[in-house]
C-alpha cells in the first residue's frame, strides 16, 4: 500500500503490520510520521448496525467532533459506508488535530484474524474484508470489534464504569451480546467474539433462537425476536413480556457474573430503553435469586448481590466513543519505537490464552 516495506511486530493486540507512512488517501486522512505522536489527535469512529451505519471523528477526551449516519441499506452497503466516511473526514474541523488512527466496530460475529465481519441482520456484509477495506479507503491503523466491545470500552473512559475493572455491557437490540472487561482487561477471544451472551442458554428446550439453536437469550431478548412475537412495538409490550424478558436476561447475567466475577452491568439498546424501569426490576430479582454464591452478595451480611445493575446513559454515540477508545488503546499499546512508523494495523491471529487489552 505505502512505500518504505514493512515489518511485523508483536503487541497487545497480537501480531501488528507496520508500514511507513504512505502518500495521502483517496478519502484524505492519511497521517505522516507526525501525526502518530498522538498529540492534539483524534480518531475516526466507524460503526456498522443492522439498521444505520455511522462514523464520527473523536478527540482524546472522548468527545464527539462530528458525526453523521446513514440508514443501513439493503444492498450496496459497502459504497454507502465509502461514501459516509468520506463526508465525515471532510468535515473534520481544521484545528482538531490529525487522524491517527481507526477502529470499525460491527454487530458480531466478527473475526479479527481475518479482518472480517458476518453479521447476522446484515447477510451482504457476511465474510466481508471490513478492516481491510477501511485501510485501503483511509490509510489510517485500522482495528476491527464488536459493537459492544466498544461499548463497555466508552462506558470505561468516560461513562458510568470508569474506575471498575470488571465490568460487563449487554446489548439488546436487534443484536444479543456484550462487551467485557475483567481485571481492566478487555475480553476479545480467539477470533474477537467474546462477549456473545445472545447465544447463552437461558430456557433449555425453548424459543428458536436465529442461530438455530432452542432457549438462547437472543430468542427472548432481542428486539426482533420480541416484536415476531408480540407482532406490536416495543414500547406497547404487555407487562408479562417485559417481566419475562428480565428474567431471561437476569438469568444470563448471573451466568456471566459467576464466570467473571463482575461488580457493574450496564445495559443498552433499544430493549431497555422501551421497556424501562420494569425491566431492570424484573432482572434484579432473578440475578438476586440466582446469585446465592458468596462471592457474589454484599458485605457483611450478604443480604443482596454484589453486582450492581443499571442502564448506559451514553445513548447511540457509545459506539462510536468507543471505536474511538479501541483506535487509540492499539495505537498506544503498539511498540513506542515503532509508533511514529505505524500506518497499518493488519490481522489480530490467535493470542496466547488469557491475554487481553488493558482497558
Amino acid at each position: 500500500m505505502g512505500t518504505g516495506g514493512t515489518e511485523v511486530v508483536c503487541g497487545t493486540f497480537g501480531v501488528v503490520t507496520m508500514e511507513r507512512p504512505p502518500a495521502a488517501s483517496a478519502a484524505g486522512a492519511g497521517s505522516g510520521a507526525g501525526a502518530a505522536s498522538g498529540v492534539g489527535s483524534v480518531y475516526l469512529a466507524i460503526d456498522i448496525g443492522h439498521d444505520r451505519l455511522a462514523a464520527g471523528v473523536v478527540n482524546d477526551f472522548g468527545e464527539v467532533l462530528v458525526r453523521d449516519r446513514v440508514a443501513t441499506p439493503t444492498r450496496d452497503a459497502w459504497p454507502a459506508l465509502q461514501r459516509l466516511v468520506r463526508r465525515v473526514v471532510a468535515a473534520r474541523p481544521e484545528d482538531a488535530g490529525p487522524l491517527v488512527a481507526c477502529c470499525v466496530t460491527c454487530e458480531g460475529p466478527i473475526d479479527k484474524q481475518l479482518g472480517t465481519v458476518a453479521p447476522l441482520h446484515i447477510p451482504i456484509l457476511k465474510d466481508f474484508a471490513m478492516r481491510d477495506r477501511i485501510h485501503e479507503l483511509t490509510r489510517l491503523p485500522t482495528v476491527l470489534a464488536s459493537s459492544s466491545q466498544a461499548r463497555v470500552i466508552a462506558e470505561r473512559w468516560v461513562g458510568a464504569a470508569r474506575g471498575v475493572s470488571d465490568v460487563m455491557v449487554l446489548l439488546l437490540s436487534d443484536a444479543v451480546e456484550a462487551g467485557i472487561v475483567s481485571g481492566g482487561r478487555l475480553l476479545g477471544g480467539r477470533r474477537g467474539n467474546a462477549g456473545q451472551i445472545g447465544h447463552v442458554n437461558v430456557e433449555p428446550g425453548g424459543a428458536t433462537c436465529i442461530c438455530g439453536a432452542s432457549g438462547c437469550l437472543w430468542a427472548y431478548a432481542s428486539a426482533v425476536a420480541l416484536q415476531a412475537e408480540m407482532n406490536r412495538p416495543l414500547r406497547r409490550a404487555p407487562g408479562p413480556v417485559v417481566e419475562r424478558t428480565g428474567v431471561m436476561i437476569g438469568r444470563a447475567i448471573a451466568s456471566a457474573a459467576a464466570v467473571f466475577d463482575l461488580r457493574l452491568v450496564l445495559l443498552a439498546g433499544t430493549v431497555p430503553s422501551a421497556f424501562g424501569a420494569p425491566l431492570i426490576d424484573a432482572a434484579s430479582r432473578e440475578l438476586d435469586q440466582r446469585s446465592r454464591i458468596g462471592f457474589l452478595r454484599s458485605m457483611p451480611d450478604r443480604s443482596r448481590p454484589l453486582v450492581q445493575l443499571g442502564v448506559s446513559d451514553l445513548g447511540r454515540e457509545a459506539a462510536l466513543i468507543g471505536a474511538a477508545g479501541l483506535g487509540r488503546l492499539a495505537l498506544r499499546q503498539a511498540p513506542k519505537a515503532k509508533s511514529a512508523a505505524v500506518t497499518s494495523v493488519g490481522g489480530s491471529p490467535p493470542r496466547p490464552a488469557g491475554a487481553g487489552s488493558r482497558a
